[in-house]
């Protein structure tokens, strides 16, 4: 899966980032809980190696508890404090300010015994569409950064007031030049943070059908009542057009349809709370990370 996903927006973005991190004491990296693997840009580690660092999952509505559960644990065996969050709701909210207040309060610390007041300032970084401006929105309990469904909505830094003594800055969304695990670039397609009309709709949608029928097939069957573990993966699409009545004329299965429908319907978590990337999976180099402090 081939996907020329860094034009020139992207490399501005990335110089903006390493242009503001002067400014910053705390980098709020959020990852979207399904792909926690996929949806970790591996140059972050590069760019913010002599920053603290926290890590929130988005989305853990729509993943598996137990495997997100998993990944809190896996970030902090690699020293990089992490939890479950979900933007849309203020469940998380205050563990969430707790989480960044307490990356940063050493330097508060160091400040205070020279009589200095810290306002901590926070970078919320991330790939497209895993919720950067959603979380602002929900931390701050007002829309104040630009939010949308489709990757690319933030075009620039905002800096984002949550309280005398907290600030955070929404940046855009960043990919990195190349990713060679074709595992890892469907992940992202499967989730949406590949826009889809660059892709094959079909392809994407058998291919994210067949893992399903991996991970939970009960629950894959009982959204598509004619799929079964043994539906052979070309006959997938169809299998959703024959559970839903999507046909053409002639009783051609509509597999352009089905294909949207499964897309939209398993990024809505009605399929099912699946987490794609587990963490039991070999580690690769790009995984070799730490929390290193500022």
């Amino acid at each position: 899966m081939l996907i020329q996903w860094y034009p020139g927006h992207m490399a501005k973005a990335r110089r903006m980032l390493v242009e503001n991190l002067k400014l910053i004491d705390v980098v709020v990296e959020i990852v979207d809980a399904r792909a926690p693997r996929a949806t970790r840009n591996p140059d972050f580690d590069d760019l913010f190696s002599q920053k603290q660092r926290v890590i929130l999952l988005n989305k853990s509505d729509l993943a598996s508890p137990q495997e997100t559960k998993a990944w809190v644990e896996y970030y902090r065996k690699k020293s990089i404090a992490a939890i479950e969050f979900v933007a849309t709701n203020s469940a998380k909210k205050k563990a969430a300010v707790s989480l960044i207040e307490n990356a940063a309060s050493e330097k508060v610390k160091r400040m205070r015994e020279k009589g200095i007041i810290k306002v901590v300032r926070a970078m919320v970084v991330g790939i497209p569409n895993v919720g950067k401006s959603t979380f602002i929105n929900r931390i701050a309990g007002a829309t104040r950064a630009q939010v949308g469904d489709k990757p690319g909505v933030t075009k620039g830094k905002q800096w984002v007031k949550i309280s005398p003594y907290l600030e955070l800055m929404d940046t855009p969304g960043l990919l990195w030049p190349k990713l060679e695990d074709e595992g890892l670039a469907r992940h992202l397609a499967y989730i949406g943070s590949i826009k889809d009309d660059i892709m094959d709709v079909e392809r994407l949608a058998r291919g994210l059908l067949a893992e399903l029928n991996e991970i939970c097939p009960a629950e894959l069957s009982a959204r598509y009542k004619q799929i079964t573990p043994e539906t052979p993966r070309e006959e997938l699409l169809a299998a959703v057009c024959r559970s839903r009545g999507f046909l053409l004329s002639g009783s051609e299965p509509d597999t352009e349809r089905a294909a949207r429908i499964v897309l939209d319907e398993y990024r809505a978590g009605k399929i099912a709370r699946v987490t794609l990337d587990r963490v039991d999976e070999p580690e690769t180099a790009e995984e070799n990370t730490d929390g290193t402090a500022e």
